[in-house]
């Protein structure tokens, strides 16, 4: 392996990387407005028309909206808000307030106003950055009166307090700055809590800079690279892999419009990395297995003369073709899907990550990629396996401060440096890391046999029908499983299908562990209505009591498969 590791028992590390950054996020905008200001850095849809942003254009409306921050009364140290999708004044907002030395936060644009509210009050928000939303009643039905809007200049923001043109224009470009104490808060990234409230993740200016300088070694990246940015930017994986990463890079960075456009504008865009989330995958292997069957591409694969030709022609449709790295990320994939992508000649690279350690901790490359793992550590990274719990521990530069205004919890999280990520997991001869399931997801059977979910759910997950799936069986003799179905085969078809798949994997299953049925649903699982969060993981607790009922009634039915 090219990776220089130290591995022992249940333990492997990375050595730090050569390259460190000394600059922040701020300072890095400034270096390529000065050395290559006429170059595109922001490329902004509206109505299918690319509007493009020069290194020098953000840098200049970056100082002015910092200057108009502090002339508002913005102090450093206190918190600005972000919410919209993603927007190239949603990456420019974020850096003004790092630049007026404040504490950015992002709001999920499509999060309940409950849980906004929470947010906003929490982290004690005293201005919100309001930009393009799907439902922006909703989400302004959360903002507190004490805190003031400022809206971003898209034609779909309701009326603010203040307007981003307004500002732009009112104050000149902020000239006397100097960055943030290195280890001060940088930004707060509230967990998308598939339990419980949101708990805010401090993470230090110094986390960025060793973030990236582990990234730019280990990754390879060149000094044309393009993104494309579609998943949440309040999320710590979009905010790392792209907003940071473009920074210290100097990278393009092309938002998407909307959701339909997501196809068209992807393949517009070409970028050189892509980066996306199991569900995600899922749903483009659904649009290309409509278009091209199982079985015809099996066949059309098999033909040598046809094979490059089928590949090459599904890769381009995608706008993939420029792609030096496929990623998965933020949840863990299915591996008969990294498999069946690899088929079609779309190497997907998966790594691990969670908002406490700025999703910083291992990676497949292409050039090293294990499949069913979530690759070997970053530089500086270091993991442990607990021997008693099977737990990953991990320990990095890029370990969160803590967790806002809990210590009981951050004390529980954080010992000794190490970071209590509430995965399962192994590592193998090589230093590989393998997520082998979540420990809080682990339920008791009324025979008082635990079950761990996440492997069965990844082998019943391989049907290309199935989008969504939730193994439960907490007191009930043997678990059944909720399933979301995405596909427009019949509903017998799919229920023969399913109902095979679990006769056969039962039989490689212990006796306490073997599926007793499968409920299918084609209702939507969405974050306003609480089953899922914005990054796409089922909340558990919520989406068993959602359909508690439906499945007690139905237990007694005679089919493996059930339709509710």
């Amino acid at each position: 392996m090219g990776q220089s590791l130290t591995i022992k028992n249940n333990y492997v590390s990375a050595p730090s990387a050569p390259v460190q950054h000394d600059r922040d996020p701020v300072a890095m905008l400034f270096h390529w407005a000065e050395t290559r200001p006429k170059s595109i850095y922001l490329r902004q849809p509206i109505n299918s028309v690319w509007r493009e942003y020069t290194w020098a254009e953000v840098a200049d409306q970056v100082r002015r909206m910092a200057a108009a921050l502090q002339a508002l009364g913005l102090k450093p140290g206190e918190t600005v808000a972000l919410t919209g999708k993603n927007t190239a004044h949603w990456v420019m907002a974020d850096l003004a307030v790092g630049m007026a030395v404040g504490i950015s936060v992002g709001i999920y644009p499509n999060q309940a106003a409950e849980t906004t509210r929470y947010v906003l009050e929490h982290s004690e928000t005293k201005f919100l950055f309001f930009g393009p939303l799907m439902d922006a009643p909703q989400l302004a039905e959360g903002i507190p009166e004490s805190v003031k809007t400022i809206g971003l200049p898209y034609p779909e923001v309701p009326e603010t307090d203040h307007g981003w043109d307004a500002l732009i224009k009112e104050h000149a470009p902020l000239q006397d700055w100097e960055p943030n104490d290195p280890d001060s808060v940088h930004t707060m990234i509230y967990t998308s809590g598939t339990t419980g409230n949101p708990k805010g993740v401090m993470l230090s200016t110094r986390s960025a800079r060793e973030t990236m300088g582990g990234v730019i070694n280990r990754l390879e990246f060149r000094d044309d690279e393009r993104f494309f940015s579609y998943l949440p930017l309040a999320h710590i994986f979009e905010r790392g892999v792209v907003e940071l990463c473009s920074l210290y890079v100097g990278a393009e960075i092309s938002f998407m419009e909307s959701l339909d456009k997501l196809a068209s504008q992807l393949a517009e865009v070409a970028p050189t990395r892509f980066y996306g989330v199991p569900v995600v995958y899922g749903r483009i292997q659904s649009g290309i297995l409509e278009k091209l069957p199982q079985k015809k591409m099996d066949r059309l694969l098999r033909i040598p003369i046809l094979s490059g030709l089928i590949r090459k022609k599904v890769i381009s449709g995608l706008g993939l073709q420029n792609a030096r790295m496929v990623v998965s990320g933020a949840a863990p994939m299915p591996e008969a899907m990294i498999s069946w992508f690899a088929k079609l000649g779309v190497t997907i690279c998966q790594g691990y990550g969670m908002s406490e350690n700025s999703a910083y901790c291992t990676t497949n490359t292409p050039a090293e990629n294990r499949i069913g793992s979530v690759g070997r550590p970053m530089p500086g990274v270091e993991i442990k396996i607990d021997d008693q719990t099977e737990e990953v521990l991990a320990r990095s530069a890029a370990t969160m401060l803590g967790y806002y205004k809990n210590e009981e919890k951050t004390a529980e999280t954080m010992t000794d440096g190490w970071l209590h990520t509430g995965d399962k997991g192994r590592i193998d001869k090589d230093g590989f890391l393998y997520i082998t399931g979540r420990i809080k997801d682990a339920f008791k059977t009324s025979k008082g046999k635990y079950v761990d979910p996440a492997p069965i759910e990844d082998k019943l997950a391989t049907d290309g029908a199935i989008d969504q799936i939730c193994l439960i069986g907490s007191g009930m003799k043997l678990p059944v499983g909720i399933v979301r179905i995405d596909s427009e085969d019949p509903d017998a078809d799919i229920a023969k299908r399913l109902a095979g798949k679990v006769e056969t994997l039962n039989k490689t299953l212990e006796p306490h562990e073997r599926v007793s049925k499968l409920f299918l649903t084609r209702e939507e699982w969405s974050v306003e209505d609480g089953l899922i969060t914005p990054t796409m993981k089922i909340k558990r607790p919520q989406l068993e009591d959602r359909y508690r009922d439906q499945v007690e009634a139905m237990l007694g039915h005679d089919d493996k498969v059930v339709w509710f």
